[in-house]
C-alpha cells in the first residue's frame, strides 16, 4: 500500500476525504486514530443515540488530545430527541463537550443548534436526509454537515451535492436499519424502547411468519425485515466523485478487533485513492500507518454484505436465516464423528485454527454456534452440537489465528517530520518541518573536538536524528558540511531530536478546518417527527426480496400483507409509485 501522500494546511483546491470510525469507549477511539481514521464519533454521558455507548466526558477529553496530535477530529453525539425538561441538562452537557475539545457535534433535535456558539454542527442520520429539499431545510437551520441515508442512490447523491454547499457524510460499513432512520416507531411500539432515545430494542432481527390476509402462512419463521451489513469499499471513489467527504463506519457497539479491522482496511483503500488521484484528493489528517496485521473485513462480524441500493437497483437485501453474524462462509459438513466433524472446504488454502468460531442454521431457522476445541487439517474436534446434520453449510464468524494477528500487530501512526542539517565552524544546525508545516530548530554549540573519522561521524548524525520521538518520525537528513566535522557524541544528537519534538508539541497542529454552516434568519423549515401510524417506512421490501413483486412479472400477492410474532400482528402496505414498504400496527 502506497503511503499516504504529504498534506498541507495551506488553502488547496483539493477535496478533502476523511474516514469517520465509531468508538464505544476511549480505547477504542484511540485503536480507531492509530488505525488511520481521520475522525471518531463517540457519545458522552447522556443523549447518544446508542445508549449501551455512553462515556465520560473526562474520557472523551483525553480522546481528544490525543487525536488533535494528527490534526483529526473527534466528533459527540447527541441525536436524541430532547424533552423539555431534559434542555438544561443537555446544554450543560453541551458546554462540557465543548470545553473537553470536541470539534463537532452530531445532533438530531434541532434544539441543540442554539447550545453552543463555536461548536460545528451536524445533522445526524436520523434527521432522515434523502431528497435536497430537505437537505436545504437542514443547511438554511445552520448545521455545517450533513449525514444522508443509506439507502440513496449515487444519483439521489449527486442531487442533493447540488442542491448544497454542505459537507455530506455517508455510510459506508457496518449494520443496516431496515427503515429510514429516525423514522422507526417499531421498537417503542413493541417493547416501550424508543430508537429515538438510544434504546432500540432491534426487533428488525427477530423472527416472523409471514401471512396474507386470510392468515394464510407464506414464510415460516424468518428474520423478514433483517438486512445483510454494509460494505462499500469498493466504491469510495464513486462515492467521492458523487459529493461525499466523509466516509462512515457504523458500530458504535462494536469491539476493539472489529474496530481496527475495518478502520485499517478503508483507510488503505482511501490512501490508494488520494494515490491514484494526488490533483484532486487528500486526507482530513495528517500522519502515516505504519506496520501491523493485514486487514480483511471478510473476518469480522458481518451478516453477508450488500451495496444496498448504490446503484439505484434492488438486490438480495435480506439476512432472513442468518439474523446474527454467520462470517465467512468455509465448507459444509462432509462427515460427523464422535469427536467432532469434518469440513469439505469451500475453496482450496483454507486453515482452520484451535479456538475457531463456527455457526449454520438450524433447522428451527435459528442460528447455532460452536467453538473448536482442536482443528487438525479440516477435522474438528469439538463437542458436537444438537441438529448439526451432513451436508449443513458451515460458517466462521470467528477467526482466532486473524484475532491473534490484530492483537500482535497493532499498527503505529506517525507524523512525518523532514530535516535539515548544516555543519558549520564547528556548531550543529537542525531544522524541522513537520508534515502539516509546523517549523522547529535547535543548535549545538561547542566547543567540540574534531572528529577523528568524519565520514563515520557524518553517518551517526544522521542515524541519530533519523529516528523516533514521540509519535513523530525524522527523516534521515543530508548534512551539508562547512569546515571540520565536530565529533558529537549520541546523547548530544539524541537530545536535540527530543527538543525539536518537544518544540512541534508545543505548537498547535495546522489542522484542516471543519465547514462552519450559517443559520438563515429567514428560514421558515421545520424538523417534523410525526409516524402518522407508520412504525416504519422502507426502502426495502419483504414482497421483491420474496420474488412477489408484480415488477417481477409475478402473480401479485394480494395487499396487505402481515408479519406475526407471537400475538403480534404487523401490517405490510407495498407504496410501488416510490417503491417503499410501511410497517403499521
Amino acid at each position: 500500500m502506497p503511503p499516504r501522500p504529504r498534506l498541507s494546511s495551506k488553502p488547496s483546491n483539493l477535496k478533502t476525504l476523511e474516514l469517520l470510525a465509531p468508538a464505544r469507549n476511549i480505547e477504542i477511539g484511540l485503536a480507531a486514530i492509530d488505525c488511520g481514521a481521520d475522525a471518531v464519533y463517540i457519545a458522552g454521558p447522556a443523549f447518544g443515540a446508542r445508549q449501551a455507548a455512553g462515556n465520560p466526558v473526562e474520557d472523551i477529553a483525553r480522546l481528544c488530545e490525543y487525536a488533535h496530535r494528527f490534526g483529526a477530529r473527534i466528533y459527540a453525539t447527541v441525536n436524541t430527541l430532547l424533552e423539555q425538561e431534559e434542555i438544561p441538562q443537555a446544554q450543560e452537557l453541551v458546554q462540557a463537550l465543548e470545553k473537553a475539545g470536541v470539534d463537532a457535534l452530531i445532533v438530531q433535535d434541532p434544539a441543540v443548534l442554539s447550545m453552543s456558539g463555536s461548536l460545528v454542527m451536524h445533522a445526524s442520520t436520523q434527521c432522515a436526509i434523502r431528497t435536497p429539499l430537505k437537505a436545504r431545510g437542514l443547511e438554511s437551520l445552520g448545521f455545517g454537515r450533513l449525514v444522508l441515508e443509506r439507502e440513496l442512490s449515487l444519483e439521489q447523491i449527486r442531487a442533493i451535492r447540488e442542491a448544497v454547499d454542505a459537507e455530506l457524510e455517508f455510510f459506508v460499513h457496518g449494520a443496516l436499519c431496515v427503515c429510514y432512520s429516525g423514522q422507526c416507531y417499531l421498537s417503542e411500539h413493541l417493547t416501550g424502547r424508543s430508537a429515538n432515545r438510544g434504546a432500540c430494542a432491534q426487533p428488525c432481527r427477530n423472527l416472523y411468519d409471514l401471512e396474507d390476509a386470510s392468515g394464510k402462512v407464506l414464510v415460516r419463521n424468518k428474520a423478514l425485515l433483517s438486512l445483510k451489513d454494509y460494505n462499500l469499499l469498493q466504491r469510495l471513489e464513486d462515492l467521492a466523485q458523487a459529493g461525499v467527504c466523509s466516509f462512515k463506519i457504523e458500530g458504535r457497539l462494536k469491539g476493539e478487533s472489529y474496530v481496527r479491522n475495518v478502520v485499517k482496511a478503508y483507510s488503505e483503500a482511501l490512501d490508494a485513492l488520494v494515490s491514484r488521484h494526488p490533483e484532486l484528493y487528500r486526507r482530513a489528517s495528517f500522519g502515516h500507518v505504519r506496520g501491523g496485521f493485514t486487514p480483511d473485513v471478510r473476518k469480522t462480524f458481518n451478516r453477508g454484505y450488500t451495496e444496498l441500493f448504490l446503484d439505484g437497483e434492488r438486490g438480495d437485501w435480506a439476512c432472513m436465516d442468518a439474523p446474527k453474524s454467520m462470517g465467512e462462509y468455509v465448507g459444509t459438513v462432509a462427515a460427523l464423528r464422535p469427536d467432532g466433524i469434518v469440513l469439505k472446504p469451500a475453496f482450496p488454502g483454507l486453515v482452520l485454527s484451535n479456538g475457531d468460531g463456527f455457526a449454520f442454521v438450524n433447522a428451527d431457522g435459528g442460528i447455532t454456534g460452536f467453538r473448536a476445541d482442536v482443528c487438525e487439517g479440516l477435522a474438528i474436534r469439538c463437542k458436537k452440537p444438537s441438529g448439526l446434520k451432513e451436508g449443513a453449510r458451515l460458517y466462521r464468524n470467528i477467526s482466532a489465528a486473524f484475532e491473534r494477528q490484530i492483537e500482535a500487530g497493532k499498527p503505529v501512526r506517525e507524523m512525518d517530520v523532514r530535516l535539515n542539517v548544516h555543519l558549520k565552524d564547528g556548531r550543529l544546525f537542525v531544522s524541522a518541518l513537520s508534515e502539516d508545516g509546523r517549523e522547529a530548530s535547535v543548535v549545538l554549540e561547542g566547543p567540540f573536538d574534531e572528529a577523528r573519522d568524519a565520514e563515520r561521524m557524518l553517518q551517526t548524525i544522521r542515524g541519530q536524528l533519523a529516528k523516533r520521538s514521540g509519535h513523530y518520525a525524522f527523516s534521515e537528513p543530508a548534512v551539508q558540511v562547512e569546515g571540520p566535522v565536530p565529533f558529537l557524541a549520541a546523547s548530544a544528537l539524541n537530545g536535540a531530536r527530543r527538543e525539536l519534538a518537544a518544540q512541534l508539541d508545543a505548537l498547535p497542529v495546522h489542522a484542516l478546518p471543519l465547514r462552519r454552516g450559517v443559520k438563515d434568519p429567514h428560514s421558515t423549515f421545520r424538523l417534523e417527527y410525526s409516524s402518522g401510524g407508520e412504525l416504519m417506512r422502507s426502502k426495502y421490501c419483504i414482497r421483491h426480496q420474496l420474488g412477489l413483486c408484480p415488477k417481477q412479472g409475478k402473480a401479485r400477492s394480494a395487499q396487505p400483507l402481515f408479519l406475526r410474532n407471537g400475538k403480534e400482528r404487523l401490517r405490510l402496505d407495498f407504496h410501488c409509485s416510490v417503491c417503499e414498504m410501511t410497517v403499521k400496527a
